[in-house]
């Protein structure tokens, strides 16, 4: 098979370090991720806000080390003034991608703001900037653990898309049944856009365990039941998690999905051994 034949979109996602040295180790991790050649590169976003200077930071280095990067963007206990220069900024910095979410509002914040969802923030951007920013979306295959029914999760995407969104990225999940599901069930709704399916490579079991259960993503019982096994045997739990993560990526790129999103917790190894794997990278 011929490296033509293999390549599929891949993006990486980062979060914004909080030391010095952080900063520099993320770089070198950054310019060995190049080796994949990322559509683009987003980074997170603290519950509020919370690390907003780290993020453009990160982003305007990732700008300009030659690739595209996209600020994840939340305006939950915003108002519309905020967000209207939060834009102008983000315009001025030449970012073209933005990843347009809801947040979680930190805590000891009162309410809201404007925006209660994220399809508020969709529109608003659109309603200000029209075309100028790809906005990316968050989708859940195994439903936001917030929302009231899986069905008011359906409609919540939905929104966000007639809102103007471009393209969806999955919470990572580990069974490959929930996201084609959740694709059909988009389809049947008349939403065409990309839905990338977020890639978790599995580097630490008790990390793991501690976002899944704060997100909702639901671990397997046989990868959980496999994973505690291991005790504190890093090597093996790294192995384990680098055939899973792989055999998942091969069927998820054999259905045709339209690309896939690393979550790379800022390391570089596990992402580069499951693209190898999967005849991605040299």
């Amino acid at each position: 098979m011929t490296t033509t034949d293999n390549r599929l979109p891949i993006s990486l996602e980062f979060f914004p370090p909080k030391t010095p040295e952080g900063v520099d180790k993320l770089t070198a991790v950054r310019q060995k991720l190049y080796a994949l050649k990322p559509q683009y590169c987003s980074v997170t976003y603290g519950a509020g806000g919370s690390t907003q200077d780290g993020t453009m930071q990160a982003v305007q280095s990732i700008l300009g080390e030659g690739y595209d990067a996209a600020p994840h963007f939340s305006c939950i206990g915003a108002d519309k003034a905020v967000i209207r220069e939060k834009l102008k900024q983000f315009q001025a910095a030449g970012i073209k991608r933005l990843v347009a979410l809801r947040g979680d509002l930190p805590s000891g914040y009162g309410g809201f703001g404007e925006f209660r969802y994220a399809s508020d923030l969709v529109a608003f951007i659109r309603e200000e900037t029209g075309e100028r920013f790809h906005i990316e979306v968050a989708a859940y295959p195994e439903v936001h653990p917030q929302a009231r029914s899986p069905e008011a999760d359906l409609q919540a995407f939905v929104a966000k898309v007639k809102a103007g969104a471009n393209a969806a990225i999955t919470q990572y999940f580990f069974n490959c049944d929930a996201y084609f599901r959740f694709v059909d069930d988009v389809r049947k709704q008349g939403i065409e856009i990309p839905v990338i399916p977020g890639i978790m490579p599995i580097t630490n079991s008790s990390q793991l365990m501690r976002f899944s259960d704060t997100c909702g993503a639901e671990i397997p019982r046989w990868i959980r039941t496999r994973l505690q096994s291991f005790g504190d045997d890093k090597t093996s739990i790294q192995a384990f998690g680098l055939d899973v993560v792989a055999d998942l990526c091969e069927r998820l790129r054999a259905a045709g999905v339209p690309g896939m999103h690393f979550y790379t917790m800022n390391q570089a190894t596990a992402t580069l051994e499951i693209c190898r794997r999967l005849r991605l990278a040299s």
